[in-house]
């Protein structure tokens, strides 16, 4: 497997160096500099020449900077005769601004597609996508992975299943809430959710029975947790006996750590997509899984032609 390389931008290089150790390879090596003006410096420190080359970058916060990170890495090995580059985008920022929702307004989900498209990706690896047809904006293949493998296993591990109700925090998120339950064979419960502005949610009631039972509220991200822990609040005065959450990815931002803390969650559950503030880091409601072997498995089988449906589900 030496005709593949592994790299790693600044974003999330814990996880890239978890890839890496369960293909047993090394780390490729890169510089990335940034100069007092902000200018970022990529240098590529070995033979990529025909290389089957995946760059592991993150677009989480400082989003903007990780994202040019990623461009500048995906434009170096481009000129550097490769055979193949595969953006590994655990989290792709932007994800959520998919559509217009007003006049003179931009779909930036479709923009940051075909940035790295004209960088000279030829192939996307991502997780949980926040809109599935976000794969339609660009115009190379994209596989979508999902994190339910991972969050599963943990689940069943953990949870009584007879005593489970999964949860969708909104409308939308209840066709992923309805797999989950199916899978895990639990209840199935909605929240009737009104936002007023954005990262502004209210919880305004809960369609289905959670009384005495374990609530796991289901979402594809943890941004502000305000969703989250008005949620938690409206299934706990639902007479539910505790309140979980699982989410793919941990954002995280602005008063988020603080609310889960002061929330009716016994535990938030993300994946390591994003790496964790220290902050967060210190929360003991949160519990971190890890994508890495879900992701390797990805790179393996796209290196050798194999399928990778098995691992969508």
């Amino acid at each position: 497997m030496t005709d593949f390389g592994i790299f790693s931008g600044n974003s999330n290089p814990v996880l890239a160096k978890k890839i890496c150790d369960y293909l047993n390879v090394p780390m490729g090596g890169a510089k990335v500099k940034t100069f007092s003006d902000g200018e970022i410096q990529i240098e590529i420190e070995e033979n990529v020449r025909l290389k089957d080359i995946f760059v592991v970058q993150s677009t989480c916060d400082p989003v903007n900077d990780n994202l040019v990170e990623l461009l500048l890495m995906i434009d170096a090995f481009n000129r550097s005769s490769t055979k193949r580059i595969t953006a590994v985008i655990p989290y792709y920022g932007y994800a959520r601004q998919d559509k217009k929702v007003a006049p003179r307004v931009p779909i930036s989900a479709k923009l940051v597609a075909d940035l790295i498209s004209t960088a000279g990706a030829d192939r996307v690896i991502t997780m949980d996508l926040h809109a599935g047809q976000i794969q339609g904006f660009f115009s190379i293949p994209v596989d979508n992975l999902f994190a339910a493998p991972v969050t599963l296993k943990h689940i069943r591990s953990n949870f009584d299943q007879e005593n489970l109700v999964i949860v969708s925090p909104d409308a939308g998120g209840a066709e992923r809430a309805r797999a989950f339950a199916k899978r895990l064979g639990a209840g199935l419960a909605i929240i009737d959710k009104r936002r007023s502005a954005p990262n502004v949610a209210k919880a305004m009631s809960v369609v289905g029975n959670v009384q005495d039972k374990v609530a796991m509220i289901l979402d594809d991200m943890a941004d502000t947790a305000g969703t989250l822990t008005q949620a938690a609040s409206a299934l706990m005065e639902h007479e539910a006996r505790e309140v979980h959450a699982v989410c793919s990815h941990a954002v995280l931002s602005g008063p988020a750590v603080d609310r889960i803390a002061d929330s009716p969650l016994k535990s938030l559950i993300v994946t390591d997509t994003i790496p964790l503030s220290d902050k967060a880091a210190v929360c003991d409601k949160i519990e971190v899984l890890s994508i890495a072997e879900l992701v390797g498995e990805a790179i393996i089988r796209s290196t050798t032609g194999d399928s990778v449906t098995s691992l969508f589900v």
